[in-house]
Order: structure tokens, then C-alpha cells, then sequence
């Protein structure tokens, strides 16, 4: 189990009145469910949710297809999530919410309040370019764990040419900053990729994440990306990742790599 965390689940037989998603299944649509994760929650089973759409356009991505073009995707009713997750609660802890950009959605925090009703725990992908949203979500205890993208040293120019998009790099430091202080568990993570980054410019973001209790060194995959061209692009090796964690660790608590 992933060390500190006190969820924050409701039990279903406390829940009063039923859980019908009905009342905000408006406000937000579900394009891809995966069942069953080993991978998305360290210590724990989960189910995945995507969200379509984002305000960034990284060349990176594999999700492009769900937030460039979401209405060749059926939408996944909420009934049929609901039914799975609460046949299966003995075998599956929580749900990941990933996307897209979660925190573009207004029925976010209604959707985190549901999963929470039918006793599932709640781990956020974001890219926390909407700090205000992620404040409201914590003060709420609408989610149990944060996994934030940070794209690229925190300045304009490095995180445009990241997030493919003008970024306000100050909402990003507002969010690093909201979730150190959240008492959640927590990672910040950086996609590793050669054309982009240096050892130099991930030590830049430890350094800016000082103190931080988990950085994860994510390897580049280059297959699917948005942009074609990274197809091209030969990732990091394992060995090399290994060693930039090494310079990052005198800056945060923990690093890690995943690949």
C-alpha cells in the first residue's frame, strides 16, 4: 500500500438517498474505461476513466485521438461504470481520472463525490494549468492522491515548446504549491524526453519542486505521439534516467524512475 494515505471514502451504507449519477451525467462525458489497472495507482487496483479534452496540445501525447476528435468515442454511460465498480469492491480500491485534462470538466467534482459514495478511492491526472480547481477539490476531500504533469522548467519559452501551447507558468507553480501543502499523498512527474530535456533542465525542476515527496522520471514511449516526428526520436535509456535521478535527489524527498 502506497505509505500515509488516509482516504477519504464514504461506505456505501451511509449513503443516503441512493447514488444516481443521473444529475450530473451532463456535465461530463467518459470516452475510454479500463477495468482493471495494476499500473496507474502504486499499491493499489484500480479502474481508469478518460476525460476528453485538454487546453494543451503536447507533442508527446498518446491520448491524442480523445481530445482532438472525442466524438468519434461513444460515450461510456455512468450506469455502466457504476455497475462494475460496485459489483467489484472487494477487488478494486479506487478509480484513476485521467484524460484529457480532468479539471476542464464542471461535473468533476460532482463525479469524485460519486465515486466516493459507492466507496471507491480517487487518484487525479492533471496538468495543473487550473490551480483554483484542484484548491476546491482538496478542500472538499474529493480526491486522495495527485499525479501532476510538470512539463518542462518553469519558463514560458521551455513549457511552450513542451505543451505545445502558451502556458501561465505561475498556475503551475501555484499548483505545485497547493498540493504540497494539501496534506495528500502525491507525485509530480516529467515525461523524460532528449529533444526536449537535459539533465540540467530536470534538475531545474527538482529544484523547483524542493522538498517534494515523490518526483517520477517518466521514459519517453515514442509510438502514437501527436506529433509524428517524435516517432523518430530514441528515448532515454533506463540506465541513462537512473542517472539524472541521481542529480535530482538532493532536491526531493524521493525519485523515481518509470519505465
Amino acid at each position: 500500500m502506497t505509505e500515509n494515505v488516509t482516504p477519504s471514502v464514504i461506505q456505501h451504507s451511509e449513503v443516503v438517498g441512493g447514488h444516481s449519477p443521473h444529475y450530473f451525467q451532463d456535465k461530463i462525458k467518459i470516452k475510454g474505461f479500463l477495468k482493471t489497472s495494476f499500473i496507474d495507482w502504486d499499491g493499489y487496483i484500480t479502474a481508469v476513466v478518460f476525460l476528453p479534452m485538454c487546453n494543451l496540445r503536447c507533442p508527446m501525447c498518446h491520448n491524442h485521438e480523445i481530445v482532438l476528435t472525442p466524438e468519434k468515442y461513444p460515450d461510456i454511460p455512468l450506469e455502466e461504470i457504476e455497475k462494475y465498480l460496485v459489483e467489484n469492491r472487494d477487488f478494486i480500491d479506487g478509480v484513476v481520472i485521467t484524460g484529457g485534462e480532468p479539471t476542464l470538466h464542471k461535473g468533476l467534482p460532482d463525479f469524485c463525490r460519486w465515486l466516493k459514495n459507492i466507496g471507491m478511492m480517487v487518484k487525479l491526472d492533471t496538468n495543473g494549468t487550473y490551480p483554483e480547481r484542484l484548491q476546491h477539490l482538496i478542500d472538499d476531500k474529493l480526491v486522495d492522491f495527485i499525479a501532476m504533469d510538470i512539463k518542462a522548467p518553469l519558463n514560458d519559452e521551455a513549457y511552450r515548446a513542451v505543451s505545445g501551447t502558451s502556458v501561465d507558468v505561475e498556475n503551475i507553480r501555484r499548483s505545485i504549491s497547493i498540493i504540497m501543502k494539501s496534506g495528500l499523498n502525491y507525485e509530480f512527474r516529467t515525461t523524460v524526453i532528449p529533444t526536449f530535456h537535459t539533465a540540467e533542465d530536470m534538475v531545474e525542476i527538482a529544484k523547483s519542486i524542493e522538498g517534494t515527496k515523490l518526483f517520477v522520471l517518466q521514459q519517453f514511449n515514442p509510438d502514437n505521439t501527436l506529433d509524428p516526428k517524435l516517432g523518430k526520436v530514441e528515448p532515454y535509456s533506463r540506465e541513462e534516467l537512473e542517472e539524472i535521478a541521481k542529480e535530482c535527489k538532493p532536491f526531493v524527498s524521493k525519485v523515481k524512475v518509470r519505465a
